[in-house]
């Protein structure tokens, strides 16, 4: 099934999406939003026109696994988004991809305004290669996600 990722950020939110099989997250672009009414709106465009049946937000946890004011930030949103959606929106530990995001941009020597316009929806990228890995190995091909929002 496609899967929505969102990486929520204050200025820039990344998102990407997956084909229907499952193996591929591909980035589909970054929302320039500071207003979040309008930025859940678009969201939930996005979720439309990509056909998506699952948006999963991006849970940006501190290192030792508490959560800060993002991670609040990031619920809210998840909440306020399932809302919007008639599917499943869930959370993902989203831990180290802005820093896996830089290392990617850093391999492919991707510099300047073109990094900074790519490094959320890289991110968001590997928020949802990370979603379905946990699929994978938790949920088995099959079977449904959890609409729990808790995925660790």
């Amino acid at each position: 099934m496609k899967i929505l990722s969102v990486d929520l950020g204050k200025a820039r939110t990344g998102l990407a999406v997956c084909d229907e099989n499952e193996v591929l997250a591909s980035p589909v672009g970054v929302i320039s939003e500071w207003n979040r009414e309008k930025l859940l709106k678009k969201v939930a465009e996005e979720a439309e026109k990509q056909s998506a049946r699952e948006i999963v937000v991006g849970l940006p946890r501190n290192m030792d696994g508490s959560e800060g004011e993002s991670a609040l930030a990031a619920r809210s949103f998840a909440e306020k988004l399932q809302g919007l959606v008639a599917v499943p929106v869930v959370l993902q530990d989203e831990r180290g991809t802005t820093v896996t995001a830089h290392r990617y941009l850093n391999d492919t020597d991707t510099r300047g305004r073109k990094r900074k316009s790519v490094i959320d929806a890289v991110a968001a990228t590997i928020i949802l290669q990370d979603r379905l890995a946990y699929r994978k190995n938790h949920l088995g091909a099959s079977q449904a996600c959890p609409p729990t929002g808790k995925t660790d």
